[in-house]
């Protein structure tokens, strides 16, 4: 002990000391804890180191009889530097500075530690969020492009879309026809169906099937409106009208080019009903009137597949019991025989006959309807006649008249043969659709134009 005061006594920086017997160590003031006690149970004292010209015979503080009464001078001037080097085990203590130390850098380590996870979680929150928010734009933009592709809409839309049904366009076996802008600016057909008969249901899952039929010649079905009675289809709008207008109204005469084009075409949208789509469809009413053509004067083919929703018995005066226009449907649909395909071939083979020749089949047989397929088929022989004759005048006076002779004739000599083989009497020798195709698209690449 004696050890410990001497060296308290030589240390200006030291305030006082507690000292534990048995071991001789010694503990400075500075090293307690709150400065006070060190938690050891047998360490109880403290000594204090007061200044010498302090008179404390007369009070009350305990005063131990280690300490002597000589008087000593310190000078402290300047900070003494001079550790307790008189005892080991002091040196020994103050190497225990370290472990607090260590709690203090541990201390800092772990508020680093806990900043860094909360920063690292507010990164996440943020760009989770972030990622949400693009995730949800993802879908509504998906949405969008998908309900423009085809959607339900309201009968309220489409009162504002064709302005109260202001604009007719056309009509038909399958209903009226009318122009309409959406909100999002495309021009659209609206068509009203008259003798639907499905149920809503039924009318809407009909729909879903027709509106996964898709192909460039072929118009889109963008959606549809199924309100209390009213069934109505919103259809793609085709700047050019029908090739009905086109051909026969129109003071606009179709250069050669674009007549093969549209053979070819329409050939092309027949051949996937019948052929590639999922959902096996016959048209059943192919005609000039239901092809209808785009800027560029591309073919379009529409109302496919209206004959699974709409009754067959019309109240058009020119539609026939089984729904076909009279002059375009084949002769097995009135003698009841079943129907196929083919009947579409045959109506194609017509329409064929008319884009050729610029003129309707009701003046080429000039007859009555009742006696029309007798008479088609009595021209359809004549035709298969000239085909197999040499003389090539025929065909320059066959031809419209309008091409000022302008046109390909291998090209017209072999859409003839095609209108030959699709009028067949008999079903089976008529060709199908896709053969039709073929046929066409080897002749397409032929350049030759003679005037």
């Amino acid at each position: 002990m004696q050890v410990c005061q001497n060296a308290c006594i030589s240390d200006c920086t030291c305030k006082g000391f507690q000292y534990q017997a048995g071991n001789g160590t010694c503990y400075p003031k500075s090293f307690l804890f709150n400065g006070r006690s060190f938690p050891t149970p047998t360490v109880r004292t403290m000594y204090i180191k007061l200044p010498s010209s302090l008179d404390i015979s007369k009070s009350h503080i305990p005063q131990s009889n280690v300490l002597d009464y000589t008087p000593r001078h310190l000078k402290c001037d300047h900070v003494n530097t001079t550790t307790l080097e008189p005892s080991p085990s002091y040196f020994h203590k103050i190497s225990e500075e370290e472990p607090k130390w260590s709690y203090f850098y541990g201390f800092i380590i772990a508020i680093f530690v806990i900043e860094f996870f909360f920063l690292a979680s507010a990164w996440f929150f943020v760009l989770r969020r972030e990622q949400r928010s693009s995730q949800v734009w993802a879908a509504e933009e998906g949405y969008r492009v998908m309900t423009n592709h085809f959607r339900m809409y309201s009968y309220r839309e489409l009162v504002k879309a064709t302005e109260k049904f202001k604009h007719e366009i056309g009509w038909g076996g399958t209903g009226v026809a009318y122009k309409g802008i959406l909100d999002d600016g495309r021009a659209v057909v609206i068509k009203k169906l008259g003798n639907v008969r499905h149920s809503r249901e039924e009318f809407q899952d009909e729909l879903h099937v027709i509106a996964r039929i898709n192909h460039m010649n072929l118009i889109r079905i963008f959606g549809f409106c199924s309100e209390r009675s009213h069934r109505m289809l919103v259809l793609e709008y085709a700047e050019n009208g029908s090739l009905a207008d086109i051909l026969f109204k129109s003071r606009i005469a179709l250069e050669w080019k674009q007549r093969f084009n549209i053979a070819l075409g329409v050939a092309k949208g027949l051949a996937y009903l019948h052929h590639e789509c999922l959902e096996w469809i016959i048209h059943c009413n192919l005609k000039p009137e239901n092809i209808l053509l785009n800027l560029n004067f591309e073919p379009k083919i529409t109302d496919f597949g209206l004959v699974k929703l709409v009754s067959r018995s019309g109240t058009n005066q020119n539609v026939s019991r089984a729904r076909g226009t009279i002059g375009y449907i084949a002769p097995e649909w009135i003698s009841g025989s079943p129907i196929t395909a083919k009947v579409d071939v045959y109506s194609y083979g017509v329409v064929l006959l008319e884009l050729v020749s610029g003129m309707r089949v009701f003046d080429l047989v000039k007859d009555e309807d009742e006696k029309l397929h007798v008479m088609l088929k009595k021209y359809v022989k004549m035709l298969s006649d000239k085909l197999h004759g040499k003389d090539p005048i025929w065909l320059e006076e066959f031809i419209d008249f309008r091409l000022s002779g302008e046109l390909n004739y291998s090209q017209a000599e072999v859409m003839i043969k095609v209108v030959v083989s699709c009028l067949e009497e008999e079903v089976k020798k008529r060709p199908t659709m896709e053969t039709v195709v073929e046929i066409l698209l080897d002749v397409a690449e032929i350049n030759e134009t003679t005037t």
